[in-house]
């Protein structure tokens, strides 16, 4: 009996250019599995476009109920004066006086409540679910960690300025404690329209180049 095995060489199979251009010539004789396809690779890119679109909504709807809603009904418990979260340019030591003699024990628990549910929430998802755009948006490392100091830092001013102005509503009012919540408003603010005037600039450029490029196949299509 022969008790010796054949030795069986594997061979790898390599794909020579010639496979690759025989199908890219099926793909173009069958229109139809081509545009599959292509809207195949264009579904798995648009999927978390889907969910950063969706939260960057969320964090318009925060927006408008926290700045727009709440904190103008905040001026019916203040004999119409505004609050300080939405005092832009910031406040003096008498502006805080007005409002400390406006407001009684219920007004202030109903500030420092907004404070802890949309106002922790709108200054999160806005840093999140903006980072994510701009990892998506901006391929180079350093440019992309530029633009993430807006929404980053707009979270943790956001954050501080809150406990800053409940802080001005007990015990006794300091002007330093005064300059420093005024001071992270303003800050605030600045951080956040940057934040969004990234997002619009960034997005109408790429909106821009995706269009041209859309004239640009139309025209050589019909050449």
């Amino acid at each position: 009996m022969d008790c010796m095995a054949k030795k069986v060489k594997k061979t790898k199979e390599y794909r020579k250019a010639s496979h690759f251009n025989a199908q890219e010539q099926q793909l173009r004789a069958n229109p139809v599995a081509a545009r599959v396809a292509r809207n195949g690779s264009q579904e798995n890119k648009s999927n978390p476009m889907l969910l950063i679109s969706v939260g960057l909504v969320v964090c318009l709807a925060l927006f408008v109920y926290y700045h727009v809603l709440t904190m103008v009904q905040m001026k019916d418990l203040s004999d119409s004066l505004s609050m300080p979260d939405q005092r832009v340019f910031g406040y003096t030591v008498a502006d805080i006086e007005a409002l400390r003699s406006a407001m009684n024990a219920d007004a202030i628990g109903q500030l420092n409540y907004l404070h802890k549910t949309a106002g922790f929430l709108f200054p999160m998802f806005t840093a999140v679910f903006s980072m994510l755009l701009f990892i998506r948006w901006i391929p180079n490392r350093q440019r992309r960690w530029l633009a993430w100091l807006a929404p980053l830092g707009f979270a943790v001013i956001d954050i501080w300025e809150n406990f800053a102005i409940d802080a001005l509503f007990t015990g006794e009012l300091s002007p330093g404690l005064v300059a420093l919540a005024s001071i992270l408003t303003t800050i605030r603010w600045a951080l956040l329209i940057i934040t969004a005037g990234l997002i619009v600039g960034i997005g109408g450029v790429r909106a821009n180049r995706a269009l041209k490029q859309k004239i640009l196949a139309i025209r050589e299509g019909t050449e």
